[in-house]
């Protein structure tokens, strides 16, 4: 029984982590695209308007998936392991 609900919890955790891991990608994304839009800028400075607000809209897009990260992590490490232990609970009839 211990044994079990321990499981449930590391592999929570473990999920978690692996779930963050994702927050790696749109600071790359991100990066690259500034790095991209001021090149752009340095080499057309009369479009600097619209490089940078579409830069923006580019980078907030991209963010989205680091967010969907943070709020899968939050659930496993939160919500998920009350669950799991609820249901193995009524599985074995405690």
């Amino acid at each position: 029984m211990e044994l079990a609900i321990g499981i449930i919890l590391g592999c929570c955790a473990l999920g978690a982590g692996i779930a963050m891991i994702a927050g790696i990608g749109p600071g790359i994304g991100e990066g690259n695209a500034v790095s991209k839009a001021c090149e752009a800028i340095g080499r057309q400075p009369e479009s600097k308007g619209a490089v940078t607000s579409t830069m923006i809209m580019g980078c907030a897009i991209a963010e989205t998936t680091g967010i969907y990260a943070l709020v899968i992590a939050i659930l496993l490490i939160f919500v998920a392991p009350n669950i799991f232990v609820n249901v193995l609970l009524r599985a074995i009839g405690k």
